[in-house]
């Protein structure tokens, strides 16, 4: 994987609503590679991914970005594991299995959000990742995720 271009965009056929560069109405998250095991993605917010409070983000969005930012990175991890660049050759592909969120604080809507992901355990059939989403200098949520490995044909 190079350094300038996102995990997502090295994906074909990803038409997720979050991450996928191939759905023109989705929020289109990117994620890159900060050290091994550990990938980042800024995310700016739109006014209309607002909660009810309109100036904090909506719980929805903030597992939706978690989830594909920490799935992305356990397929770019799939494919590495398995000595090639992300998005050669046959496909990886990696589901949620688990998607623990604990809210701690609400995330403002008119600053970007960093995620942070770390792999904490990786195995043939799944990836463990932790992830913390900040928003103006606070830890706003924490997760843990489970990302599955699916059929290359997903």
């Amino acid at each position: 994987m190079t350094e300038k271009t996102a995990i997502q965009d090295q994906i074909q056929g990803n038409h997720c609503f979050g991450c996928g560069p191939d759905n023109d109405q989705g929020l289109r998250i990117k994620s890159y590679w900060v050290e091994p095991d550990k990938s980042r993605c800024v995310f700016t917010p739109s006014p209309f991914h607002n909660a009810g409070p309109a100036q904090y983000l909506n719980g929805g969005i903030i597992a939706t970005v978690i989830d594909c930012h920490t799935v992305c990175s356990a397929i770019a991890d799939g494919y590495l594991q398995a000595g090639r660049e992300a998005g050669s050759g046959d496909k990886i592909w990696f589901a949620t299995g688990k998607l623990d969120i604990k809210y701690l604080a609400p995330a403002a809507i008119d600053k970007p959000v960093i995620l942070e992901a770390t792999i904490v355990g990786r195995g043939p059939k799944k990836t463990i990742l932790h992830c913390e989403l900040s928003s103006d200098g606070r830890v706003c949520a924490k997760a843990e995720v489970v990302a599955v490995r699916v059929p290359d044909q997903w």
